[in-house]
């Protein structure tokens, strides 16, 4: 609240100056758009240099347009010099804004639009609300506009956030929710400055550990990895995967930490088994103390390693006999899926959310030639639409201020000699759906800053919960590319078109997770089951796990949930009744089933809601008398 008063005190006299200032520079009452619109290379410069500002504001931008949703508010974050970086709002008053060209690329400070809230921010680094005819120029007399600064760690002005609405839509305490969304900006900034500081200690460390020729890893107190050299790295079978597998051989080593606590260094004999890797080598443990004299981080040396079994291991762990399924159809899928997966041509996966897609998309990949290479993972609709450019094909050393030494690898270049998954490919946006087309066609591409087009190997696996063919007739998704895509397509069905896999995932999931949880196997009634099976799951796969796992936790599943009066029969019996397994509570379902239709197979199968074969297949398992 000390801020708030001493932002109203003082804006008349500042708001006065300001308004002299916009006259001195010619800025007319009547004006409407600002003098200065960037787009283009130079407004990719400007995304690309505040990423890090743009990614760490979004989910707080999006927080507090939750809070104002449907009240006519739209928010706009702009750097430091006033340029538009994001802008989202309520449809109507955003269009009504876009109308006015206050879109991303466009200044707001004062020399370029006159007074308004954000120009306010960048003359005085504080926070203020204006409304009205404080605005110089006319248009904006109907808003009010409140605008907080987003700060360094050293008070100076990077961003300004701005929360605008027309002025019977704002109240006093608007400013106040803009300058706590701001301040949260600010110190998550503070955070990853924090992390990025440390991360380059890390790196000087690395570097120098790197020249030494013995294989060094070192940990905190508890045992957990941050540095390990390339010599070390060698016996993990040159995988940095596995560097997390010496996580538990540190921490198992009891008699060392004991000893370190005591302020000794140790030194003996270990054996080292890291996946199938095996080695035995002399580790020598030393602790480093912080001024309490308390060891901070301890260094491990090791001597006289000898010979390793290596095991590649692939950045996609799904295989194909990781998936389950008994369905006829969903087998030919399966077996579908590996007959292309040599292919190089592009794979388009099609399926509702939680019927597996990117565990088919890795299954592929392992059954495929570029099992060694890289698999690399990019969710279209996740990454901001400015941002998207840079992170699929990177960017070069020097195309703008700020470029990291070397440039910035993307997502292509790195799946090079390997597979890109590209989920929820149908939120991609048209513009960059045009870039990746000719990366289909031709193979190459390009980096932001460069002309230069580069090759890769890479084979593309797109994913979409969409009618990709109905977003096309609607204009969003581009026709070619569709075709360019939809080379071989895969369809994965719903849960509710193999409902005779449903006992089988129930099982599989009640046995994973009761122990990983370290919880007893439960079993479910008949009843349960039957419902289980009769409900449409319209979460999928997913769906089903998180019943089974809200069964093994809670014991039960919320009344109604399957759209039914809840039955008398208990949903969990009693885990030591050897005649209430699963296979045994099918077993006597399928001969109900049966006997009520007097042993007529067709009829049966409809009822159960699986095929006729499927029903054979069931009858020779159990043995059943017909």
């Amino acid at each position: 609240m000390e801020v708030m008063r001493e932002t109203y005190c003082k804006s008349d006299k500042e708001l006065q100056r300001s308004h002299e200032r916009c006259k001195k520079l010619g800025i007319q009452k009547n004006q409407v758009f600002s003098k200065k619109i960037i787009c283009d290379t130079e407004l990719q410069k400007k995304f690309t240099f505040n990423r890090n500002l743009i990614l760490t504001a979004e989910p707080y931008i999006e927080n507090l347009m939750n809070f104002v949703r449907g009240s006519n508010f739209f928010i706009l974050l702009t750097d430091k010099e006033g340029c538009i970086l994001n802008a989202i709002g309520d449809e109507k008053i955003l269009s009504k804004s876009f109308s006015m060209k206050m879109i991303p690329g466009a200044f707001m400070n004062e020399e370029n639009i006159g007074t308004n809230a954000m120009s306010m921010v960048i003359k005085n680094n504080k926070p203020i609300q204006i409304s009205g005819n404080q605005h110089f120029i006319y248009e904006y007399h109907k808003w009010t506009c409140s605008a907080a600064p987003i700060r360094d760690r050293y008070g100076n002005l990077i961003a300004v956030l701005d929360l605008t609405g027309y002025i019977e839509s704002v109240h006093s305490h608007t400013l106040g929710m803009v300058i706590a969304a701001s301040n949260a900006v600010e110190e998550m900034l503070k955070i990853k400055e924090y992390e990025i500081i440390n991360n380059i200690n890390n790196k000087y460390k690395k570097t120098v550990f790197n020249f030494i020729p013995m294989p060094i890893i070192t940990s905190d107190a508890d045992g957990k990895i941050e540095i390990c050299n390339e010599k070390a790295l060698s016996i993990l079978g040159n995988n940095r995967v596995k560097v997390s597998g010496m996580k538990d051989i540190i921490e198992n080593w009891i008699n060392v930490k004991k000893d370190i606590y005591l302020g000794k260094s140790v030194s003996e004999e270990v054996n080292i088994h890291v996946s199938k890797n095996r080695v035995r080598c002399h580790l020598t443990a030393n602790p480093i103390y912080n001024s309490e004299k308390n060891a901070i981080e301890i260094i491990y040396v090791f001597e006289g390693i000898k010979d390793i079994k290596r095991k590649n291991n692939d950045q996609a762990y799904y295989t194909f006999d990781k998936i389950l399924g008994e369905d006829e159809n969903f087998i030919k899928v399966i077996e579908y899926s590996k007959k292309i997966s040599g292919s190089k041509s592009t794979i388009l996966i099609i399926g509702e959310s939680g019927t597996g897609k990117e565990l088919f998309a890795q299954s592929i990949h392992n059954y495929s030639s570029r099992s060694e290479g890289p698999f690399i993972a990019l969710n279209c609709g996740a990454i901001p639409e400015q941002l998207m450019e840079s992170e699929l094909f990177g960017y070069e050393e020097g195309s703008f201020t700020g470029a990291k030494k070397g440039g910035n690898p993307g997502k292509f270049e790195l799946a090079d000699g390997g597979t890109i998954m590209l989920d929820e490919i149908g939120e991609m946006p048209l513009d960059m759906q045009t870039k990746l087309l000719r990366v289909v066609q031709e193979g190459v591409i390009t980096k932001i800053g460069s002309s230069r087009s580069i090759p890769i190997d890479v084979r593309i696996i797109a994913v979409t919960n969409k009618d990709l063919k109905k977003e096309v007739e609607l204009g969003r998704f581009r026709k070619d590319l569709y075709y360019r895509l939809n080379v071989l397509p895969i369809y994965l069905p719903p849960l509710r078109e193999r409902k005779s896999d449903i006992i089988l995932l129930v099982k599989h999931f009640m046995s994973s997770i009761s122990k990983k949880l370290g919880k007893k196997d439960f079993i479910i009634s008949e009843e349960y089951l039957r419902k289980m099976i009769k409900y449409d799951w319209p979460g999928n796969i997913r769906e089903l796990k998180n019943v089974v796992e809200l069964i093994v936790n809670s014991g039960g599943i919320p009344a109604n949930y399957f759209g039914e009066e809840e039955c008398d029969d208990k949903i969990i019996l009693d885990i030591n009744d050897e005649c209430l397994k699963l296979d045994y509570i099918e077993k006597l379902h399928l001969a109900k089933v049966l006997r009520r239709f007097k042993g007529n197979i067709t009829h049966s199968a409809d009822a159960l809601g699986i095929r006729r074969n499927t029903l054979y297949n069931k009858i020779k398992k159990y043995n059943i008398s017909m």
